[in-house]
């Protein structure tokens, strides 16, 4: 029995394989995405001041969302290895909501878009926060994982309203 789905990443009979994009034109691709960590003022604090006990709480997010991005194809079974041409993760501190808000910003020059990239590279700079500060807030949360933009390819811009 054959069935047709909107999912890419599925054949004609359902069953999951790697999509070819071997036919696909390699253009400039980009993807922004983005992500927060909420927890308690003290935590926070901690961060902004640097006095964390792990050291630079952000610095050190910013180095693993950096790999991660490039081990994205590592972590998520049917992703393409991709050469990226650059990673860049900007950190913004929002004291009214104690949080840390991350953004990732991921380019290459390939056959397939770059969201899974900027999407790992968000959620593990987030979990490295929670790993550096855990022992201080058991409690933050991570929210608010998303895509916020992605340009190039067939299907063109994306812009998250």
């Amino acid at each position: 029995m054959t069935t047709t789905s909107p999912l890419t990443h599925f054949d004609a009979q359902g069953q999951a394989h790697m999509v070819d994009v071997a036919g696909k034109a390699a253009t400039h691709r980009i993807a922004i995405a983005q992500g927060r960590i909420t927890m308690n003022p003290a935590t926070l604090n901690l961060i902004v001041e640097g006095t964390a006990k792990k050291g630079d709480v952000l610095g050190v997010a910013r180095i693993a969302g950096i790999m991660a991005a490039k081990k994205t194809s590592e972590l998520i079974p049917l992703c393409h290895p991709l050469a990226l041409t650059r990673v860049a993760l900007d950190f913004r501190v929002d004291a009214a909501s104690t949080s840390v808000i991350c953004e990732a910003t991921v380019e290459t020059v390939g056959p397939t878009g770059v969201e899974m990239e900027a999407l790992t590279a968000v959620q593990v700079a987030l979990l490295t926060i929670y790993d550096m500060c855990k022992a201080a807030d058991r409690a933050m949360t991570m929210t608010d994982v998303r895509v916020l933009e992605k340009h190039g390819g067939k299907s063109g811009s994306f812009v998250n309203p």
